[in-house]
């Protein structure tokens, strides 16, 4: 037995669970030396099928969710993967001293088993346990509301007591691999190819961001955990591959918020042959394919705004949808003076060495635009400075062929037609590297093997990044990204 200095720090009720374990042991009842317990039932499917089963011994196992003992006959629920059922247990069929056992359990316990499946007088389907098994002893209770953990801090740090006691929170992370499920299934069909690239880069590319930063002992160098895999994927197109895609892990060294986590799952597609209107069609079928596949409707409730995912989807320039929100037309803005004038008359803050005017009209789009988005909507046709990697449009060399998917007033995906350009890229990797050098961690490196990649010469590609925790959010209804992400980052706890 631990002595009380063990005890120190835990609560009267740990205490005497560990006191009740230490019982179990002296008695060679120690429950962690089991290894296995075979079940021929999950708790749903007793439920569904209980006109075969009835009368039927089954086998079943779960936590302990309620616990009423009685004196010679008790009930309790047991909760698996599934759902829940009761079990009953009476002295006449366990024995005096094993039932003495089943009375001594905790709520959160782990048990086994076996009995018969009857319906009590009340109607409720339930194992009448002939052999009840103790496989784990909880040894720290359940919060003291556990039938509705609200905290979420709490919540997001204990994530595993937060799907013991919340069942809508384990839907929500069912209902996320389906979907992830589902876009590998849309995507196989239509002949892409499912790719693995390194999370390890020498050079941080493929996006804006600022990446974290590791050290390789052998090699003795830096290396970047990725923000993007797009530099690598296209290369594959370069080398023949003419669709892949990859389900990835990204890490962007940013601030955290309801939208933004450091770590995050993206879809990342190339489609050779292809430009961003092709890339539009697919990205529409494809988010409402996964709607229709998992939810069984294009038509959902996010945060109380009905949205219809039915495509097509609203196709509006940049410019014009500043024009439709604010009325202000920035079409031909030229002149660096007047643009900074309209900074200051927007309450738009730019600092002097990254001013252009692409960024003022990105950052007009952001802050009076994006919020108004509420119905799908391709926003299409982004200036050339907030788009390094995007091709020129041939009307209008100030902008590229680049469209945001915007859902709910957030972004959900980000494409272009690739530029393929080596000469032009490697020019724009240069005016990226001149913003590094004046302070923007966020400008993109000089990847010189991607400008030799493309030198071999990349065909025309239309590319597709969509954050699938975004969608996921929109998916369930979920206001905070922290809420479709297991184990999201937090800050250490403070005790």
């Amino acid at each position: 037995m631990a002595n009380e200095k063990d005890f120190a720090d835990y609560s009267e009720q740990m205490v005497i669970r560990y006191q009740k374990l230490e019982e179990l042991k002296k008695r060679g009842k120690d429950p962690f030396t089991l290894t296995r317990f075979e079940r021929t039932h999950s708790a749903q499917e007793v439920l569904d099928q209980f006109e075969t089963l009835e009368n039927t011994e089954v086998a079943i196992a779960g936590r302990i969710m309620t616990l009423r003992v009685h004196g010679k006959a008790s009930f309790a629920h047991l909760q698996d993967e599934t759902g829940r059922i009761q079990i009953y247990a009476q002295i006449s069929e366990l024995g005096e001293e094993e039932y003495k056992d089943f009375q001594k359990l905790d709520i959160g316990d782990l048990l086994g088993v076996r009995g018969q499946v009857f319906r009590t007088r009340r109607g409720e389907i339930t194992v009448a346990g002939k052999e009840i098994i103790l496989l784990a002893k909880a040894l720290r209770p359940l919060p003291e509301k556990w039938h509705g953990l609200k905290d979420v801090e709490l919540r997001y740090r204990q994530r595993y007591v937060d799907l013991i006691v919340n069942p809508e929170v384990k839907q929500i992370f069912i209902t996320r691999s389906k979907v992830i499920r589902a876009a590998r299934k849309f995507l196989d069909e239509r002949g892409f190819l499912e790719v693995e690239t390194p999370m390890l880069h020498p050079i941080a590319g493929g996006a804006a961001a600022r990446p974290f930063v590791t050290y390789h002992n052998t090699l003795d160098m830096n290396l970047y955990l990725r923000i993007a895999p797009e530099l690598y994927l296209k290369r594959l197109i370069v080398g023949g591959f003419e669709q892949v895609y990859e389900i990835n892990r990204c890490f962007r060294n940013e601030g955290i918020s309801v939208k933004h986590n450091p770590e995050f799952t993206s879809l990342e597609l190339y489609k050779a042959y292809a430009d961003y209107h092709d890339i539009m069609a697919l990205t529409e079928e494809l988010i409402s394919s996964i709607a229709s596949e998992v939810l069984g409707t294009t038509k959902i409730n996010y945060q109380g705004n009905e949205i219809d995912l039915t495509p097509p989807w609203q196709r509006i320039t940049m410019l014009d949808a500043i024009k439709k929100y604010t009325g202000l037309d920035l079409t031909n803005l030229n002149s660096l003076e007047e643009a900074k004038e309209i900074a200051v008359r927007l309450g738009i803050k730019i600092e002097e060495k990254d001013f252009t005017i692409g960024k003022l009209i990105n950052e007009a789009f952001e802050k009076f635009v994006e919020p108004e988005l509420i119905q799908p909507t391709f926003v299409i046709d982004y200036p050339v400075e907030v788009s390094p990697l995007a091709k020129r449009k041939k009307e209008d060399s100030r902008y590229t062929e680049r469209f945001e998917l915007f859902i709910a007033g957030r972004e959900i995906a980000n494409a272009f037609s690739e530029l393929n350009d080596p000469i032009d890229q490697k020019e724009r990797f240069v005016k990226q590297m001149e913003q590094r050098e004046q302070g923007d961690d966020e400008a993109h490196m000089m990847d010189e093997d991607y400008i030799r990649a493309l030198e071999y010469g990349l065909p025309p590609t239309g590319g597709l990044g969509i954050g699938i925790d975004r969608l996921i959010m929109l998916l369930t209804d979920a206001y905070s990204i922290r809420e479709v992400i297991l184990f999201p980052h937090m800050r250490p706890r403070q005790d």
